[in-house]
């Protein structure tokens, strides 16, 4: 796995994923913390009684036991008997099992007898240790106690004066005969039924691990999803396209941003529709001053002058024209669909060629990619006629990229100013001064390209080649 792989793991992107790792994560040490202490107090078996508790617990059931008829005892012990401590009765002294030395342990279970007799207050009464026979070097089995993770840590004796004493397990059964002459016999429960096992464990932590994961991702999800609509709506709108109002859900701060951004989405609609508007009527207003102009400047008797004043009214005809087919274009929203770049790209590069210009097209036979075809054609086709006029020709790139059309437009022209680079994009504004039609347009091919570019979600930048001549470079999400 790369680093970048591991970053993307450790830090998610989404807020979901995120909020889900968290608690993940806070389970996880948390469960880490309790095996811990778990694993570290533990014994092989189940949980093992310390010597003051067992005997507080076999001197109550032995008199409980004793204290109730014989004919009783088989159903009393039955319900004594558990996993960690196991009670058995017997009218018999119980015979010595096979891997167990009876009354073995020496000594060192001395104290436990005493102790024991002590609570019963019966210094004479009989009892039996048997301590399981451990396996030898030589494979015979021998009395020696149990493992040695079975014994008491350092630490102060169970009793006053004795060390090293052994801890109840299942490798002990303490037999103590009742005052009838029966006997109880008490064991430790079998470590394989112990419930609290290492797989066991293991299992129930790994449970509860998947249940916490998938109610994190549910509640994760439910919580981020009104923030993917809010997300997505945002786009539309940077895109210029309209969009119904979000719906006013989840918690209080995020209704209180999407009631403020469908007010702002409102604005800018009615804002938007106000101006395109305004700039359609003051353009279809002029029309009618210009005609009367036209018809007096043709009664003017210097051919001079005339010819002057048709100039400046022709230039500004163009103008109001370029200017009323920007507003039709931005108030008639034609629908977004797939269509094939690199085929535009292509038919807009004959139309050039077949005119008497030289244009190329360099990049893929097709090129799928989603915006409002009539509207990228013309954004193109303004991109390509600068090209012309200041560069003579051109030659056009296409290149795909991670979801992104990149198109470069390379002309052998002069180039541009660097400080020049942003103020070409300003309606009306030409690097040449003059403003005569021989050398340019009214000064909105570029304006009128990057809005439609950056209304499909792209941009325009432009540099000037080494080699001499601008390339402008087109980026359009596919």
């Amino acid at each position: 796995m790369t680093a970048k792989a591991l970053r993307r793991f450790a830090f998610p992107d989404s807020i979901a994923a995120r909020m889900a790792l968290t608690v993940v994560l806070a389970l996880l040490l948390t469960q880490a913390v309790s095996a811990l202490i778990y694993l570290t107090d533990r014994s092989e078996g189940p949980p093992i009684h310390g010597p003051g508790v067992l005997i507080q617990r076999v001197t109550a059931i032995v008199q409980l036991v004793e204290s109730t008829p014989q004919t009783d005892r088989d159903r009393l012990v039955g319900a004594l008997d558990d996993p960690v401590l196991r009670v058995e009765w017997a009218r018999e002294r119980p015979p010595v099992r096979q891997d167990m030395g009876g009354g073995m342990g020496g000594g060192r279970w001395d104290g436990l007898r005493r102790h024991l007799r002590e609570s019963l207050g019966s210094p004479n009464r009989a009892i039996l240790v048997e301590v399981e026979r451990r396996p030898g070097p030589d494979g015979t089995r021998r009395p020696d106690g149990p493992p040695p993770d079975l014994r008491r840590p350092f630490g102060p004796p169970p009793f006053p004066g004795e060390s090293d004493e052994r801890r109840w397990g299942p490798h002990v059964r303490l037999s103590v005969q009742l005052t009838d002459g029966s006997w109880l016999s008490f064991s430790g429960g079998d470590p394989l039924d112990g419930p609290f096992r290492l797989l066991r464990f293991a299992l129930w932590m790994g449970g509860v691990v998947a249940v916490i994961l998938a109610l994190s991702l549910l509640a994760a999800r439910r919580f981020t999803a009104p923030l993917a609509g809010f997300a997505s709506a945002a786009e539309r709108l940077g895109v210029g396209e309209g969009s119904e109002p979000l719906p006013e859900t989840g918690p209080r701060e995020l209704r209180a941003a999407t009631r403020a951004f469908n007010r702002m989405q409102g604005r800018l609609a009615r804002f938007v529709a106000d101006r395109t508007q305004m700039l359609a009527a003051i353009s279809h207003d002029l029309r009618t001053p210009l005609t009367r102009l036209r018809l007096r400047a043709e009664l003017v008797d210097d051919p001079e002058m005339q010819r002057r004043m048709l100039a400046d009214l022709d230039e500004m005809e163009a103008m109001i024209a370029a200017t009323m087919a920007f507003a039709r274009d931005d108030a008639t929203r034609e629908p977004r669909g797939r269509l094939d770049l690199a085929d535009l790209l292509q038919s807009l590069c004959d139309d050039r060629v077949d005119s008497g210009h030289d244009a190329l097209y360099d990049g893929p036979a097709h090129a799928v990619a989603e915006g409002r075809p009539v509207a990228l054609r013309r954004a193109f086709a303004n991109l390509m006629d600068n090209a012309i006029a200041y560069g003579g020709g051109f030659t056009i790139r296409l290149a795909l990229e991670d979801g992104h059309a990149r198109v470069a437009i390379e002309d052998n022209g002069p180039g541009i100013p660097v400080d020049e680079f942003e103020k070409v994009f300003a309606p009306f504004y030409r690097l040449e001064r003059s403003r005569s039609r021989d050398t340019g347009g009214v000064g909105l091919g570029l304006s009128t390209a990057r809005t439609i570019i950056r209304g499909h979600g792209g941009d325009i930048a432009l540099e000037n080649r080494a080699e001499g001549g601008l390339r402008v470079t087109v980026t359009l999400p596919r």
